[in-house]
């Protein structure tokens, strides 16, 4: 099945709220609607044709430090899986550093498990952006909802205001 690619801007009912005010500060953002019981990624990728390597996700990582937890969004390619406890624990000079639970996730984000993106995101959290992401013309990735997807270039995601590119796969 086809995607339908429209701009973002003009589906805004198709993004999270905080990803719908930040979208509009992202050139060439792009919103399809999908199945939200495919908007895991291999499923998505298989339904949808999408490649994994054009498939970019976002994950939560809690970083621990002297009785503190800062949270840090990681976006990688869906083919590659980011070292937490090595890359991304001494990026952070954390003492310890692991995905953030599901629910505290969810609740600082304002959006949806399955869907959560670097746009919108609260505006003290570092997004790490993998080097391969940055290099790519255009990822698809998470919307803030299971219901749609947004397309991206990967310039853009390293151009957000907290984002630095590194590689995180250690």
């Amino acid at each position: 099945m086809a995607l339908n690619w429209v701009p973002a801007t003009e589906r805004t009912d198709l993004l999270a709220d905080p990803v719908a005010q930040a979208v509009g500060d992202i050139e060439g953002a792009e919103v399809a609607e999908i199945d939200p019981e495919l908007a895991d990624t291999a499923a998505f990728c298989e339904r949808y044709g999408v490649t994994l390597d054009e498939s970019a996700n976002c994950v939560v990582v809690a970083a621990k430090r002297g009785g503190e937890t800062r949270y840090v969004a990681c976006m990688m390619l869906a083919t590659m899986r980011v070292d937490v406890n090595g890359v991304v624990r001494r990026h952070l000079d954390a003492r310890k550093a692991s995905f953030a639970p599901m629910a505290d996730a969810v609740e600082l984000t304002g959006m949806e498990y399955g869907g959560i993106t670097p746009l919108g995101l609260p505006g003290d959290w570092p997004i790490l952006v993998d080097t391969h992401v940055a290099e790519h013309p255009r990822v698809v990735i998470g919307s803030g909802v299971r219901r749609s997807k947004l397309a991206v270039s990967g310039a853009a995601l390293a151009g957000l205001k907290s984002a630095e590119v590194l590689p995180l796969t250690g």
